[in-house]
């Protein structure tokens, strides 16, 4: 038997005897092409090229006052070198040795990108000026001519690749072609375009486009759906390296520059590399609550770091959850010109098998089993909706589509789930590609609760059809205020509309139990006000007979610390309690909380999970509801100060007052804001009860508009700590 030192090695496969030339999956510069192209047989020695055009000079316009990056909306990258969007013309000036004739000159402009570039490929395009131009196509003209100088508006197709190409000018002589050097400063970067109608991308309204393109602050909302949360987020998807950050992860993934044109490729592609799981991607998923070798994820501010860390290194950067997956994945599609924007779902079903329920088992008397309940809901789950047409889809599924980089469940061999259409979803159309099913599920599952019997036998004695997908929320356009989307994903619940999707869905192939739920005669409703982190709390407990008969029962109430995904971390409250309602009666049983029950067991988010079981001895009618309790965390208090004027000085501080009982141990803060300042770290060891902090930094406004300062603390004890500071920064 052969061992790994014996047994025989085989180099990595290669193209050769499959292909003339590799698979092109890299933007990566390639071989230059010769200045000097000649036609066979020439006179001897160096051809007399002196009498024929030749190029000195190529002005890009590039710059963000000059007309390319206004007009193509560019004028906010952080980046040197022309920013274009395809299917929209933009301008260059060629500066020759004499004045253009066209009678006898010709000339045309070469776009390269990658190794090998092919004209089939859409790797190397060459336009000349005023040749007949086709819809669809890439395009020339001479706009004007001055002298020596001749301004070209070049249109690129509105399918073309989107990365960085390079530039050349080819000049025709008798003797061959003669090209321009090959020049770093004239690369183009051609992007997306919403703007355009016949870019796939095309969105046509402009006050979306500038939130979902444009916009560089974002909004992330959390928690639970009657105590939603929201925090700051700076996706900074101009920030200087970020762009090229995001054409790194595409030659990460080995993505063939052909597909590059296609948004719904683009990203799919990305929704797999935004997790490192199975691709080392650019960020490591951690749900455990023990980041000692990474940045917790609710640590974070912005995008910016995470992507430029992973560029630079080319190693996953840690840690993340969904938010922090959807909304660097939302800074990438937003950099590339893909609408886009984060969706965030509220009792989101986590469905692998590809179930509409979601069980939950209890014992004879209502007490929750949890040995054999294993199905969790996430409180709240974030993804990314990003905008285009689907020409692989029947005509009418457009738009929205649904992707998602948080690592749940694979798809083709990978972690990632879309684009999938959000009107298919809508429509229960799960047979549509990508994911269609597992997004329908999240949004629509039943929770259903099963009486286990001591034989092993199992009944239902609840459905409820209204739990997951309870709402779904995003950024408002231009308003720092949430708008609800959930009637994008399903119909009102209990309409006929609803029935029929679901149905449809079911028709398709998804499984759904077809189960009947007794009746209910006693209804439980658990109600407690806002709570702050650290105080005691009443949990109120409704009670309401629906019969002409008094009704007694015995109550189980168990609190528990919760991750955000459902999974229980500890359970720090158990009681049972006699309950007696008259016959129409509404009863309120109060249940006491203490601070000390809780804070020795809290973990990052702070939730609360309460599951109230019983059983109506009458009867043995079993009662179950549940509260998830979001504790109010302090929020950082950030002011600006200085003139508010692009290249002056201006400073912003931070203050913070440790309200809880105990110490706060290394305390980690960071600080950001796009067009302001880059981000910026400080820890502190210890900050005891009631003590203070205030931090302050300068920065220098490097662009004029409005932009946030966004600064967050977190530690151990105390997570999703946030400030803000809005300024409007004057030329």
């Amino acid at each position: 038997m052969s061992t790994p030192e014996t047994r025989p090695q085989h180099s990595q496969a290669t193209h050769t005897g499959r292909s003339n030339i590799p698979s092109v999956s890299s933007n990566a510069e390639g071989e230059d092409i010769p200045e000097f192209e000649p036609f066979g047989l020439h006179p001897r020695g160096r051809p007399n090229l002196r009498d024929f055009l030749d190029v000195w000079d190529m002005n890009m316009l590039k710059t963000r006052d000059e007309i390319n990056k206004k007009e193509h909306r560019t004028h906010l990258y952080n980046n040197d070198n022309l920013i274009v969007r395809r299917g929209q013309q933009f301008q260059i000036k060629i500066t020759f040795n004499r004045e253009y004739n066209p009678a006898k000159d010709k000339f045309w402009v070469e776009f390269l990108i990658g190794r090998y570039p092919q004209g089939n490929k859409g790797t190397y395009v060459a336009v000349s000026p005023n040749q007949d131009q086709t819809d669809g196509q890439w395009g020339a003209r001479v706009l004007g001519s001055e002298g020596s100088i001749v301004t070209l508006g070049i249109t690129p197709a509105p399918d073309c690749i989107v990365g960085k190409f390079r530039l050349y000018v080819a000049v025709m002589t008798p003797y061959g072609i003669r090209r321009t050097r090959r020049d770093p400063q004239t690369d183009t970067y051609i992007l997306f375009n919403p703007w355009a109608p016949d870019d796939s991308v095309y969105m046509g309204k402009d006050g979306e486009i500038e939130e979902y393109v444009l916009n560089e602050a974002g909004i992330i909302y959390f928690g639970e759906a009657s105590e939603v949360e929201s925090r700051p987020w700076n996706f900074g998807q101009f920030e200087y390296g970020v762009l090229d950050a995001c054409l790194f992860i595409m030659d990460k993934a080995q993505m063939p520059l052909t597909g590059r044109g296609n948004p719904v490729k683009v990203s799919r592609v990305a929704s797999a590399m935004v997790n490192a799981k199975d691709d080392d991607g650019v960020i490591v998923g951690n749900w455990s609550g023990d980041y000692l070798y990474g940045v917790a994820p609710t640590a974070w501010t912005g995008s910016v770091e995470i992507l430029l860390n992973y560029a630079s290194g080319g190693m996953p950067v840690c840690y993340g959850q969904c938010w922090v997956f959807a909304a660097v994945f939302n800074t990438f599609l937003r950099c590339l010109g893909i609408p886009a924007r984060v969706v965030t779902n509220f009792f989101s079903a986590h469905d692998n098998d590809g179930n509409l329920k979601t069980d939950a088992i209890v014992d004879e008397d209502g007490k929750l089993d949890r040995n054999l309940t294993k199905d969790s809901v996430w409180n709240y789950h974030c993804w990314n909706e990003c905008w285009m047409t689907r020409s692989d889809l029947p005509e009418g599924f457009g738009g929205w589509q649904a992707v998602d980089a948080t690592p749940q469940e694979t798809s083709d061999g990978m972690y990632r789930c879309g684009p999938a259409s959000v009107h298919a979803i809508k429509q229960g159309r799960v047979y549509l590609p990508f994911d269609t099913p597992f997004v329908f599920a999240e949004v629509n599952s039943d929770v259903v609760y099963w009486k286990r019997k001591k034989d092993g036998t199992q009944e239902v004695v609840k459905v409820d059809p209204h739990h997951m997908g309870k709402m779904i929320l995003t950024k408002e356009v231009g308003r720092d205020e949430s708008k609800d989307v959930t009637d994008l994903y399903k119909f009102p619940e209990g309409s006929e509309e609803e029935r029929l999707a679901t149905e449809a869905a079911v028709a398709y192939g998804l499984k759904k139990a077809e189960i009947e739920a007794p009746v209910t005669e006693v209804d439980i409703a658990v109600n407690v006000q806002d709570v702050q982190l650290g105080s005691d709390f009443i949990l109120a407990l409704e009670f309401k007979n629906k019969t002409p008969h008094p009704r007694t029962m015995v109550i189980h109430v168990s609190g528990n610390i919760v991750y955000y995904t459902g999974v229980t971390h500890a359970e720090f409250k158990s009681l049972t309690k006699q309950v007696t309602v008259k016959p129409g009666e509404t009863k309120t049983v109060d249940v006491e909380v203490k601070s000390q029950e809780y804070l020795s067991h809290l973990v990052e988010q702070a939730m609360l999970n309460f599951f109230i079981t019983g059983r109506v001895n009458e009867t043995n009618q079993i009662l179950t509801a549940q509260r998830v309790l979001t504790l109010q965390v302090p929020k950082l208090t950030v002011k600006v100060s200085g003139i508010p004027r692009v290249n002056e000085q201006m400073f912003v501080t931070v203050e913070f007052t440790n309200p809880v009982k105990f110490n706060l141990d290394n305390v980690n803060m960071r600080m950001e804001g796009a067009g302001l300042l880059r981000t910026k770290v400080k820890n502190y060891s210890i900050i005891p009860p009631n003590s203070s902090l205030t931090w302050t930094e300068s920065f220098v406004p490097s662009r004029p508009g409005r932009s946030k300062i966004i600064v967050s603390l977190d530690c151990n004890t105390l997570r999703q700590v946030y400030g803000q500071a809005e300024l409007s920064i004057d030329p």
